[in-house]
């Protein structure tokens, strides 16, 4: 079937601004498996974009399943040894049958037809094993006046752009179906350090930013950049962010 891609045109973009999920949380999936009976054989990473979850799982599990509906995302996937790239939508798992011990998701759950989905991920988890969805939302600085800029941006200036899927993303999954034996997770920090240009980078990669700019032919980016500018301090000065990190975590 089709999916939505809102990703493609910009996957160069995503690739080189997508912040980085903290190490702690794939050590921490790992532990969960083995707390399970299952060994660190073999992680499917689903709507897997460049990567960014699969290398984090590569560095704990023996070998890395990791597929995306979007050819262009994968092209942009950085190469690791133990890790498989390939094409393949989330309602037709790249993955033999009880051959998984965990199945993620990263930012990507809202996209997917769940059903079929969720039929797929109990068809290729082995007895015992897990999936853990992960999404994580807007980002804050430790200074009010360029959260206020950026929430304008994401609220105001992009707010008609979003997909309707943003939805379940500023929800952290509550309203979407999840039937499997939760596992209870702990919190996770998300820290984010940028520059000025990185940052500008991760709001163009944004599906809203290209769906304003395919409507009115200019970007709206470098507008609220200039303004955010004022406030950073130095030009070339690397600034912290914090993202709210949601998981959830499943035992088939």
């Amino acid at each position: 079937m089709g999916f939505k891609d809102h990703f493609s045109t910009q996957a160069a973009t995503y690739a080189a601004a997508r912040p980085s999920y903290p190490p702690a949380l794939f050590a921490f999936l790992a532990d969960q498996v083995m707390a399970n009976n299952n060994a660190l054989d073999t992680a499917l990473d689903v709507a897997t974009g460049n990567g960014q979850a699969a290398t984090g799982l590569a560095k704990h599990f023996r070998q890395v399943l990791a597929c995306d509906a979007s050819q262009a995302q994968i092209d942009n996937a950085t190469p690791v040894p133990n890790i498989t790239f390939s094409c393949a939508p989330a309602d037709a798992l790249p993955a033999a049958d009880n051959s998984v011990d965990l199945v993620t998701v990263a930012q990507a759950l809202h996209w997917f037809p769940l059903d079929a989905f969720y039929g797929e991920v109990r068809r290729v988890l082995k007895p015992g094993g897990l999936i853990a969805t992960i999404a994580y939302g807007l980002h804050q600085f430790d200074d009010p006046a360029i959260d206020r800029i950026m929430n304008h941006l994401y609220s105001e200036v992009l707010g008609a752009y979003w997909p309707s899927e943003r939805f379940h993303i500023e929800q952290g999954y509550r309203s979407l179906a999840f039937p499997f034996e939760r596992l209870e997770t702990p919190q996770f920090a998300m820290p984010a350090q940028w520059t000025l240009t990185s940052l500008e980078g991760y709001f163009t990669s944004w599906s809203a930013t290209q769906r304003y700019i395919k409507q009115h032919g200019e970007n709206p980016i470098p507008k609220a950049m200039a303004t955010i500018a004022d406030h950073w301090g130095q030009p070339d000065a690397t600034r912290q962010s914090n993202f709210p990190l949601f998981i959830q975590l499943g035992r088939v």
